[in-house]
């Protein structure tokens, strides 16, 4: 097995198309306002920034950053025990969701940081 290629965040931005640079930016300055002792670490073989309380994504772990062509998932390691009252949450597997961010007027969603805040 390859050791993982950890980055910056500006190698995330550069990973990602333009109109989505914005609103990653906007998600991860939400992530560190609500958790500003979030330890940060950027995967670039997954193409994505994890938070947590350690650098072991599904140890440690609680929320991603994730940019698609067309929008960015805004993910959660143990989605399925959060309280989503607006229904914001998707997935199908057995621990983890995300929600679909596809503008900066979605990523500043209220019930988007109390997501986060409960995570």
């Amino acid at each position: 097995m390859s050791p993982a290629r950890i980055g910056s965040f500006d190698d995330l931005l550069s990973l990602t198309k333009e109109p989505l640079r914005p609103v990653i930016s906007a998600l991860r300055e939400m992530v560190l306002d609500v958790h500003p002792d979030s330890c940060e670490v950027v995967r670039l073989g997954d193409r994505a920034a994890t938070y947590g309380v350690g650098p072991r994504k599904m140890i440690d772990g609680y929320a991603y950053i994730l940019p698609h062509s067309a929008w960015v998932n805004l993910g959660f390691y143990r989605g399925t025990g959060l309280s989503d009252p607006e229904g914001l949450l998707e997935g199908t597997g057995a621990r983890m969701r995300h929600v679909k961010i596809r503008s900066l007027d979605d990523a500043q969603r209220p019930a988007l940081r109390a997501l986060v805040a409960a995570a």
